[in-house]
């Protein structure tokens, strides 16, 4: 289905919602949610994506109200919030970004039958019995986590939630490390990297991680060499290596992973950016 489908098909679920048949609306929306999702991936057009993805969750935040147990819809919601706020908000509005994260993962949890506001050891005691098809919202409620964790390292609360983070993306790695184009490996490789010794940073092994990341999809997932570049290049002052993955992003064509169009046109953006700081990043 073309992207003009979609947006045909989310005008008339407005228009049902409006109207108050919302019912109808989330009967007519539930196959087409997961698509929904996927069509804004797929997009290459960062100003395009940007402008209309709020509506869109606004949309179906309305459509939830109605069914706040549709595991599809809060899905969704959690890769949809989740998405914006990496992309479009954090570089810009930290504070802002944060919140959205905890929105995102707030829904991911309650997809995974886990009210939002429960205590951690609930959620650990829960991880061991996800299994591959759970991984969904499992693995967008491990982004939107360690997206919140790694914006608020200076707050007790944060690293009080470290254990219970880690933890997900210990069971996602277990359940499938390649998942979504191999960001599992990049979220702990970034982990590893960002992190000091003394909240278990490890330098050798992010870079084990980040090499596997570039290789699941063989460079064409332009997350892997910015994480790779900004957070293990910086760290160890390898001033080739960090040059060497902005000139390969640079060569590479954002569509060449149609599926992550969008991630990759962001990625490529923020390397001319990360490019301009290159003097300030290596002594």
């Amino acid at each position: 289905m073309k992207k003009t489908s979609y947006n045909l098909i989310a005008l008339i679920l407005l228009m049902l919602l409006i109207t108050g048949c919302a019912r109808v609306a989330l009967y007519a929306a539930s196959p087409i949610i997961p698509g929904l999702t996927q069509a804004f991936f797929e997009e290459c057009d960062l100003k395009l994506a940007g402008q209309s993805l709020p509506a869109e969750l606004k949309l179906m935040e309305g459509l939830l109200k109605n069914a706040p147990e549709n595991r599809e819809l809060l899905t969704a919601l959690c890769m949809g919030f989740t998405g914006y706020a990496m992309l479009f908000v954090e570089e810009q509005d930290p504070e802002r970004a944060s919140r959205l994260y905890l929105r995102a993962r707030g829904y991911g949890l309650r997809a995974l039958g886990i009210k939002d506001n429960a205590p951690l050891q609930t959620i650990t005691k829960r991880l061991g019995s996800i299994a591959k098809k759970g991984i969904r919202p499992l693995f967008w409620v491990t982004m939107s986590w360690n997206g919140w964790i790694n914006l608020n390292l200076d707050r007790p609360d944060a690293l009080g939630q470290l254990g219970t983070a880690e933890k997900c993306l210990k069971r996602v790695m277990e359940i499938d490390p390649r998942y979504f184009y191999g960001s599992p490996y990049i979220v702990e490789a970034t982990m590893l990297a960002a992190r000091p010794k003394i909240l278990g940073g490890d330098a050798e092994r992010a870079k084990e991680l980040f090499v596997e990341a570039v290789s699941v999809t063989k460079g064409r997932f332009f997350l892997a060499q910015y994480h790779y570049a900004r957070y293990y290049a910086v760290r160890v002052q390898d001033r080739d290596l960090f040059m060497g993955l902005i000139r390969e992003v640079e060569r590479a064509s954002p569509d060449g992973l149609k599926e992550a169009c969008l991630i990759n046109s962001a990625m490529k953006k923020r390397m001319k950016a990360l490019e301009k700081q290159v003097d300030e990043l290596f002594l």
